[in-house]
């Protein structure tokens, strides 16, 4: 299968899971939202819980891909830390999928991850499905992930110092999924936090 239609599918099963809960959405449903049959969605997922994983894996990975943006786009140390974690509380504010990745709640509408106390053994021909039956990182590993790509994006030597203002940062930023702020949001937070440090 083309990525175009592997991207096609993860698309209508994202769509469908905005609108009823996971256990309530259908595979035929997606095939036909997708323009493929549903044969062709299970070859390419293997089942709906190989479907719900490329679903959760696709949408950590675009989380990841934001952060590394929002890293690229500031030139300086604080507005990087204030970017990164103000992509943190948008998306996570608008996608279940990835509040519940970064705070590990996950409900009962949403599809179960692939965790590492849960691993998968993938036998699918399909490199992308066997990365996405993979364990998910959990939202401690989030942690890390995020604050290591920030030390890099500072091309830090990963002094004690700076490594603790980017974990800061993205805790900071987990706290505003969990209970979003008052005025002036994550950035004024974030910002007086690393005045301090």
């Amino acid at each position: 299968m083309m990525p175009a239609a592997r991207e096609s599918l993860l698309d209508a099963a994202f769509a469908a899971l905005v609108r009823r809960p996971w256990a309530a959405v259908r595979m035929v449903d997606v095939a036909a939202a997708a323009g493929v049959s549903r044969q062709t969605l299970y070859n390419e997922f293997g089942s709906k819980d190989g479907l719900a994983r490329a679903l959760v894996r696709r949408e950590a990975d675009g989380y990841l891909a934001g952060v590394d943006r929002a890293l690229a786009a500031e030139h300086d140390a604080r507005g990087k830390l204030t970017a990164t974690a103000e992509w943190t509380t948008t998306l996570a504010r608008e996608n279940a999928l990835v509040r519940a990745m970064l705070t590990g709640c996950w409900s009962e509408r949403l599809p179960a991850p692939a965790t590492a106390a849960v691993a998968v053994a993938s036998s699918s021909a399909v490199p992308a499905q066997r990365r996405a039956d993979r364990p998910l990182p959990s939202p401690a590993d989030f942690v890390v992930i995020v604050r290591d790509r920030a030390v890099a994006a500072l091309a830090g030597n990963g002094s004690a110092d700076l490594v603790r203002s980017c974990e800061l940062a993205v805790r900071l930023a987990l706290s505003c999924v969990a209970a979003p702020p008052g005025e002036g949001g994550v950035a004024d937070l974030v910002r007086g936090a690393l005045d301090t440090v």
